[in-house]
């Protein structure tokens, strides 16, 4: 018997995701209700509480899809990349920005869950988060070869950092005055010149 308990629960949990992942993608991260949920999964409202400890831990299981998700995107777009570390860059900041313009919602759900105040990102988080940081690590471990590997994680963080704002502001193009369709070029601009002013220096 517990067994099917268990299996029932598991089917509960990951028709929840499901339902809350469309919900999101459709209508954005602050449209989520749990009575609405309810509905679609066809179970009380009480039986997301005995899945999830609160809605908070079910939208983090669906950022942990879309992380995975993208994930897959910048390995994809760097099979085909160019074997230049500055290319690769290149390459992949447009692979995000591709993401974050496809699946827009639940991009920024990533980034837009709250969390109590002082309370560190679950492990799964910091491990996806990890491995995206690696993707970049790499190509500007070879462009800074003399940084070390304190210096080349924080300016890991901080390309990321660049990147994901212009990608944020390009996607409310009122906010960034650049127009969509040359967000990829102003990302290409920025990390080339990043690497010529390495080259002259």
């Amino acid at each position: 018997m517990t067994g099917k308990v268990q299996e029932r629960r598991r089917a509960l949990r990951e028709n929840l995701i499901a339902h809350a992942e469309r919900r999101i993608a459709a209508d954005g991260l602050s449209s989520l209700r749990a009575r609405d949920l309810a509905q679609d999964a066809g179970c009380a409202v009480g039986a997301i509480y005995n899945v999830f400890g609160d809605l908070t831990d079910l939208v983090l299981s669906v950022n942990a899809r879309t992380f995975d998700k993208l994930g897959a995107t910048v390995s994809e777009a760097l099979a085909g990349a160019p074997t230049d570390a500055v290319e690769q860059l290149v390459v992949m900041s447009q692979a995000y920005h591709r993401f974050a313009a496809e699946n827009h919602n639940l991009w920024r759900a990533m980034f837009d869950v709250d969390r109590p105040a002082g309370e560190s990102a679950p492990d799964w988080y910091l491990r996806e988060m990890g491995r995206l940081m690696a993707y970049i690590a790499a190509p500007l471990s070879v462009i800074f070869p003399d940084l070390d590997e304190s210096d080349l994680a924080l300016m890991t963080r901080a390309l990321f950092s660049s990147v994901h704002g212009i990608v944020l502001l390009a996607l409310d193009e009122a906010a960034s005055g650049v127009p969509t369709a040359e967000i990829d070029r102003m990302i290409s601009l920025v990390l080339r010149q990043l690497t010529a002013s390495r080259q002259i220096s």
